[in-house]
């Protein structure tokens, strides 16, 4: 039975490599990503396959946007059975959107919390509906709860591990709030990969991604740890994993405490964007 995917970041690296095998085995996948022309060939690639793809262009640093995006989707989808979030877009600048938000926290952090609750009406239309966020948990970069975007010198590599460490939160209170319900919200920790490293890179820090690039394990590496999770969700409503192996959420990086204060900290910036 064909079955219905969402993914974030869907044309370069990890999302372009699960949506190909999805693609592959019969499903529909809904790919969506800022690059026309990497779409197009996603697109074509589908035409030859079993299964079927859609793809979505969208700025998902935008938060209107998200929320257009999302209601697009449910349009089109009213039963979705997984959404694997994969979006990310690497600064050594700091660069803040239209909407004044800070780019890596606006699309690494609140998109993924836009699409996780927005898409839960049609994710609890299936039978064992599951969110993969693949954002790297439990890694230990404090949170500067006074500046969650990074205003005061900026450095891109911690704002993107501390904005990681948000995601980890948003896990928390998603199956806080939803987890007597039937999805499961699994952050996923794919390791070293060679994914499309995307971004807008000083010259130090280019040169360093491409020596990561030589020593880094394919994007088809961890398909399949991520297959194995949308086609067969854990039982708890909140779970980590490093690849295949699963990680503690137990800890205090995963303090519900913390969660908590994320939570209603977004909800007052988000409250201020109309759209």
């Amino acid at each position: 039975m064909k079955r219905t995917f969402v993914i974030t970041g869907a044309t370069d690296g990890i999302g372009a490599a699960v949506a190909r095998a999805l693609v592959s085995r019969g499903d529909h996948v809904v790919a969506l990503g800022t690059n026309p022309r990497k779409g197009e060939a996603l697109v074509g690639e589908a035409d030859r396959a079993p299964g079927s793809l859609e793809f979505v262009q969208a700025d998902l640093s935008l938060v209107s946007t998200n929320r257009r995006v999302v209601d697009r989707i449910l349009d089109a989808n009213p039963a979705i059975d997984g959404l694997v979030l994969c979006a990310r877009y690497f600064r050594t600048y700091r660069r803040e959107t239209a909407e004044g938000f800070e780019d890596n926290f606006a699309l690494f952090y609140l998109s993924r919390l836009l699409f996780s609750y927005g898409l839960r009406p049609a994710l609890e239309k299936t039978e064992r509906p599951v969110i993969v966020n693949v954002a790297g948990p439990g890694h230990d970069t404090p949170i500067a709860w006074d500046d969650l975007q990074s205003t005061r010198r900026y450095d891109g590599v911690n704002a993107m591990f501390m904005t990681g460490r948000l995601d980890d939160l948003l896990g928390v209170t998603f199956a806080e709030r939803h987890g007597d319900g039937p999805v499961r919200y699994v952050l996923f920790h794919p390791g070293t990969t060679s994914t499309g490293f995307v971004g807008e890179f000083d010259p130090p820090t280019a040169m360093y991604i491409e020596q990561q690039k030589a020593m880094a394990k394919p994007a088809t590496e961890v398909v399949p740890p991520i297959v194995r999770l949308l086609d067969d969700p854990p039982a708890e409503p909140l779970t980590a994993f490093n690849m295949h192996t699963r990680m503690s959420v137990r800890s205090g990086l995963f303090s519900p405490k913390d969660a908590a204060r994320l939570a209603e900290l977004t909800d007052e910036l988000l409250a201020r964007v109309d759209g």
